[in-house]
Parts: C-alpha cells; structure tokens; sequence
C-alpha cells in the first residue's frame, strides 16, 4: 500500500521552473527546454514568490530549499 506524500506547495509546472533556475537557466533558456512562453515563466515564478510571501526569485530559491520543497543535486 502506498503512503500518502506530502502535499507540495508547488505545482508540478512550478517545481520544473525552479528547478531549472536553480541550475541557472535563463527564463529565456526555461522557456525553450519546457516549450512554453517567457511570460508563462515569468508568471509561474510570479505566482511562487507571492505564495511564499517573499518579494525575489533569489529568496524564493532559498525559502524553497527551507522548506525542503526543492534540493540542489
């Protein structure tokens, strides 16, 4: 039987961004290898850093590997 995970603050969409951004990909970069638009990116990241009530992308990354909701593998 499984166990229930964890219900993340991301969604899946999210998760995929920040984990590009924190190898350093651009959100030109992002938007190429996910197939979607710039501002589909940008918008995704937006949505983060209001849920996390932090005002950067930077801060976002680090409230994230608080959390545990992301790792830097």
């Amino acid at each position: 039987m499984n166990r229930p995970q964890h219900r993340s603050l991301l969604t899946k969409r999210e998760r995929e961004i920040f984990e590009l951004l924190i190898k350093d990909y651009s959100t030109r970069e992002i938007s190429t290898k996910l197939g979607i638009s710039e501002k589909t990116v940008r918008n995704h990241i937006s949505n983060t850093i209001q849920k996390l009530g932090v005002s950067s992308r930077t801060q976002a990354i680090l409230e994230l590997l608080r959390l545990q909701e992301l790792s830097i593998n």
